[in-house]
C-alpha cells in the first residue's frame, strides 16, 4: 500500500465519518477493531506493513475515553523479504473528544503507553551453522495522534493518524547490524469501527410533575391545596382555592337628611374601602345611592344618585379606576334597610339614607 492509498483510506473515514450522527456520551463499554497501514520508521530497515488491531473501551465522561488494545504487525525486511520479523504489543490509549451538539462528526486527540514485542530473524555471518539467528525482545511505546469519530447508530466509525514512538535499542538488519538506535517513530494510518455492548441507555422517564408544583386553573393556589379547581378569570381567591366572597362594608357612610354632601365620619370608611380595592385589584363593585322614606318618588331618585354621584368622585379621585366601578346607580327610597311610615318625622331614618358598593364577581 502506498501513501493514495493511505489517503484514500482517510478520506473515505472521514466521509463516512461526516455523514454519521454526533458522538454522544454513552457509558457502555466497546469493542474495537481498527486495520491500517503501518509506515516503518526508515531506520528500521524494513518494509511498511499492513496493521490490525483490536480492543475494548468505554467513555468515561462526554469528552473522554479509555480504550485497551492490541495490535500486531508483520512487515518484511528490506535486504531478505524471507526472513521473519513481526511486531505486536498492548496499549492503553486515551482520548478527548471534541464534541458539539448538532455536528456531523467529532475530532479527537489521543494519547497512548504501551508495550511492543519484537521478534526478528536476521543473517548470522558470524555463525552461518545457526543461521538465521533471532532476536526476541521487548520495551515501552508512547501513541500521539489525532482522529474524527462518528456515530452510525448500532456502531460507530473513526479514522486515526498516529504516530507511535516504538523505544526498541536492540534492533537489528538483515545482515545482522546494529541499527544503532533506541527511539523508531512509526505512522500508523488506520479506519476502525467501535462497537458498544449490551442495550443502548434509555434517557430516564421526567418524574411526574407534583400537584404541589402545578396550578391548573391559574388561580395562584397550587392543585394539592386547591379545593375548588377551575377558578374563573376575576374571582377573588383564598388560601384554599375557593372564591371568596368580598363584601366590603361601608356602614357610616351616611348622609345628613336631604344633602348628598360626605361628612367627615364618611371619608374615614371609605378610604378603608379605598385600601380593600387596591388589595384585591380584579374586583368590580356598583356604587348604589339610597334615600330614606321622605319625599316624593322623583326627588329621592335624583338625591340617591348626587349621593352615589359623590362617592364615586372620591373613589377615583383616590386611585380607583373608574373601570371598576359600576354606576354611580341611585335606587331612591325603593331599597330601605329599615321601614319606617313615610310621614315627617318618623319617615327621617339616616340608616336608609346611605351609599353601598355591591360586589359585581
Amino acid at each position: 500500500m502506498n501513501k493514495k492509498l493511505l489517503c484514500a483510506a482517510l478520506l473515505g473515514g472521514l466521509g463516512v465519518a461526516q455523514a454519521a450522527s454526533a458522538q454522544t456520551f454513552d457509558d457502555r463499554w466497546y469493542l474495537t477493531g481498527d486495520v491500517g497501514y503501518n509506515y516503518q520508521d526508515n531506520s528500521r530497515d524494513t518494509e511498511n506493513a499492513m496493521f490490525a488491531a483490536i480492543g475494548v473501551g468505554k467513555f468515561i465522561n462526554q469528552n473522554w475515553s479509555l480504550d485497551g488494545q492490541l495490535n500486531w504487525q508483520n512487515p518484511k525486511q528490506n535486504q531478505d523479504e524471507d526472513l521473519w520479523w513481526s511486531q505486536y504489543g498492548v496499549s492503553l490509549d486515551l482520548r478527548r473528544h471534541f464534541i458539539a451538539e448538532g455536528r456531523t462528526w467529532n475530532p479527537y486527540i489521543l494519547m497512548g503507553l504501551g508495550y511492543q514485542r519484537h521478534e526478528e530473524e536476521y543473517q548470522n555471518f558470524a555463525d552461518p551453522l545457526n543461521s538465521p539467528g533471532q532476536r526476541e525482545g521487548g520495551n515501552l511505546a508512547g501513541k500521539f495522534g489525532l482522529g474524527l469519530q462518528g456515530d452510525l447508530g448500532r456502531v460507530g466509525l473513526r479514522t486515526e493518524l498516529a504516530v507511535r514512538f516504538d523505544m526498541d535499542g536492540d534492533a537489528v538488519n538483515a545482515a545482522g547490524g546494529d541499527l544503532g538506535s533506541d527511539n523508531f517513530s512509526d505512522v500508523l494510518a488506520s479506519v476502525g469501527v467501535v462497537i458498544p455492548l449490551g442495550p443502548e441507555p434509555v434517557a430516564p422517564t421526567p418524574a411526574a410533575p407534583s400537584c404541589s408544583d402545578m396550578d391548573s386553573d391559574g388561580d395562584g393556589v397550587n392543585d394539592c391545596d386547591d379545593k375548588c379547581p377551575g377558578s374563573q378569570a376575576g374571582q377573588t381567591i383564598g388560601p384554599d382555592g375557593c372564591p371568596v366572597q368580598v363584601s366590603i362594608d361601608l356602614k357610616g357612610v351616611n348622609f345628613d337628611f336631604d344633602k348628598s354632601t360626605l361628612r367627615p365620619d364618611a371619608i374615614a370608611i371609605l378610604n378603608e374601602a379605598v385600601d380593600i380595592l387596591k388589595r384585591y385589584p380584579d374586583l368590580r363593585v356598583e356604587v348604589a345611592g339610597h334615600t330614606d322614606l321622605c319625599g316624593t318618588d322623583t326627588y329621592n331618585q335624583s338625591l340617591s344618585e348626587r349621593r352615589a354621584r359623590a362617592v364615586y368622585d372620591y373613589m377615583t379621585s383616590n386611585g380607583v379606576d373608574a373601570g371598576r366601578l359600576v354606576g354611580p346607580n341611585g335606587y331612591g327610597e325603593s331599597r330601605p334597610l329599615v321601614q319606617t311610615p313615610q310621614t315627617l318625622p318618623d319617615c327621617k331614618n339616616e340608616t336608609n339614607r346611605r351609599t353601598e358598593l355591591n360586589v359585581q364577581n
